[in-house]
């Protein structure tokens, strides 16, 4: 490759203003972030209150929101069987557990139950209870 003197050095001047026209761009970039960066906190409350607004506006309605490029809120499944004992043997187990503590104390004690439950069929009921004796009463003392 041949050039003349001026075509290099024109050739070299145009490297250079791409250069500097890149390395300016690249701060204006990072202003314009810093900026953005600076302003984010208080438009993301903005966001998640005009979404709070739109759902409280519109409920459920699939259509409605789809316009807002929101989805409908997921249907809550219901508790099996199993997950309602187990809850329920946490919730008991929890109650003994913090017994009759102040409230500070209470938030630092949790139950412990272990998360298996063992379901037996029922028996039929062929035995009857035997009867309970009456108890005897107290003796009293005559002062």
């Amino acid at each position: 490759m041949t050039a003349t003197v001026d075509q290099a050095v024109t050739n070299l001047q145009e490297l250079i203003d791409n250069r500097t026209a890149v390395t300016t761009a690249q701060a204006a970039v990072k202003v314009a972030l810093a900026t953005e960066n600076g302003k984010m906190p208080a438009l993301l409350v903005f966001l998640h209150a005009l979404e709070a607004f739109i759902r409280l506006t519109f409920g459920a309605s699939a259509t409605a929101l789809a316009d807002f490029s929101l989805e409908p809120p997921k249907a809550r499944t219901p508790m099996t069987a199993e997950a309602k004992a187990v809850a329920q043997a946490k919730a008991k187990a929890t109650r003994e557990a913090r017994g009759t503590t102040g409230a500070k104390a209470k938030k630092a004690i949790k139950g412990n139950v272990s998360a298996t439950l063992v379901v037996t069929p029922a028996a039929p009921a062929t035995a009857t209870p035997e009867p309970v004796a009456p108890a005897a009463p107290a003796p009293t003392t005559k002062a």
